[in-house]
């Protein structure tokens, strides 16, 4: 059974090594993100839309987007539809807002910020933003 009763929006920032997902409700509150292995992010995505009242997913239109529209096409519910959204520039953006979400400690505050390089991927904060894209758009 779903967690929520509130529709539920999925990102996805998807690439050849690895992809971004997250989970964003109509409201703007993020239940779940995360960065998996190209190879795993199907079948996340179907896990999530089996547990989430999902009614849509929103997806960045670069790279390797085709191809991964028509995997998800095969795989996801046919009533979930899939718009794209374009991502220009949104891994600049996710780097600023990796550090809104998580705060530089001890020595990292010293950095300036322009310098200043998350300590991971951030594909699932690029989801995120492609959510608030759609949901500004």
């Amino acid at each position: 059974m779903s967690k929520e009763k509130e529709p539920i929006i999925l990102g996805f920032d998807p690439g050849q090594d690895k992809c971004g997902l997250a989970v964003v409700g109509r409201d703007g509150q993020l239940h779940q993100h995360q960065v998996v292995a190209s190879p795993a992010a199907v079948a996340t995505l179907v896990d999530w839309s089996r547990q989430y009242p999902v009614e849509l997913i929103v997806m960045g239109n670069q790279t390797t987007a085709k191809c991964w529209r028509e995997k998800l096409a095969r795989h996801l519910p046919l009533s979930v539809p899939i718009v794209m959204v374009d991502e220009r520039y949104s891994s600049l953006e996710a780097r600023d807002r990796y550090w809104q979400m998580y705060p530089p400690q001890g020595l990292t505050r010293l950095i300036p910020k322009g310098m200043r390089l998350p300590p991971g991927p951030i594909d699932d904060i690029v989801a995120i933003l492609l959510i608030e894209r759609y949901l500004q758009g």
